[in-house]
């Protein structure tokens, strides 16, 4: 069985990014944070680093050629957590499908792009479908617009077609977050959602799905045993993001 992804145990030493490896204050300088401007990762956080992240996209690198994959999953922390709190649901539903997991945490739609562009991470894929979430830390981490979220977003679906003109994409609405309905933060993924739910439209390769009810309580509020920093779903939250979304996934691969 390939696992949902590979990750290298060493230090990419030898990997050619030479722009990631700038040292981070020359790199901030140079490198544009557009949300549809392909940017690489360069802001390191206290959980990641930016050596992890090149790690990380060089584990997709070598998932893509280890094997067949039908089905790809790309985005951020809440994609690439399927192989944490989500393993043993994803091993139940995915692996199966031949699904890959293209996730990396903390990245924007602009991080998505250069890895989808510049970094190679679609060299020999042929996906039947790529289920796309991004956008969340858009607005959390550079407090982008919805306007500007969606502008993101499109950038990477055009991408996307453009780059693998056989592949559906399955493309998400962002999750909801925070506690209450009222958080700020809740509201603007909300306004976002509004916006991302007309890309693609009248094209047949694109769907959008809105998951969202399935995730809150009926007063709207979260609770932690779906998402327990109200951001990144346990593993029940997985559960009930594959029971929304399988019905629709299984339609375009054809089954």
């Amino acid at each position: 069985m390939i696992p949902p992804r590979l990750r290298p145990l060493g230090l990419l030493l030898g990997l050619a990014l030479p722009l990631l490896a700038a040292p981070l204050e020359a790199q901030t300088k140079k490198v544009s944070q557009a949300p549809d401007v392909p940017t690489p990762r360069v802001i390191a956080y206290r959980w990641m680093s930016l050596e992890k992240w090149r790690e990380f996209h060089q584990g997709d690198l070598d998932r893509a050629k280890a094997g067949p994959i039908d089905v790809l999953f790309l985005g951020d922390s809440i994609t690439d957590a399927w192989d944490k709190a989500g393993l043993k649901v994803w091993n139940e539903a995915f692996e199966p499908l031949k699904a890959a997991n293209f996730g990396i945490g903390g990245d924007t739609t602009q991080n998505v792009l250069w890895r989808i562009t510049e970094g190679g991470a679609l060299q020999g894929v042929h996906p039947k479908v790529v289920v796309l979430m991004i956008g969340t830390n858009n607005i959390g981490l550079h407090q982008h617009t919805p306007d500007a979220v969606a502008r993101g977003v499109t950038a990477v679906v055009k991408t996307l077609r453009q780059t693998l003109p056989d592949t559906r994409i399955l493309l998400l609405g962002i999750f909801p977050r925070g506690e209450t309905p009222g958080d700020r933060y809740r509201q603007a993924v909300a306004a976002a959602n509004e916006r991302l739910a007309k890309i693609g439209a009248g094209d047949r390769h694109v769907r959008y799905l809105r998951i969202w009810d399935e995730f809150l309580r009926p007063d709207g509020t979260m609770s932690k045993d779906v998402m327990p920093d109200f951001l990144h779903p346990s593993e029940a939250g997985y559960r009930l993001w594959t029971q929304a979304m399988m019905p629709t996934l299984r339609e375009m691969l054809g089954e």
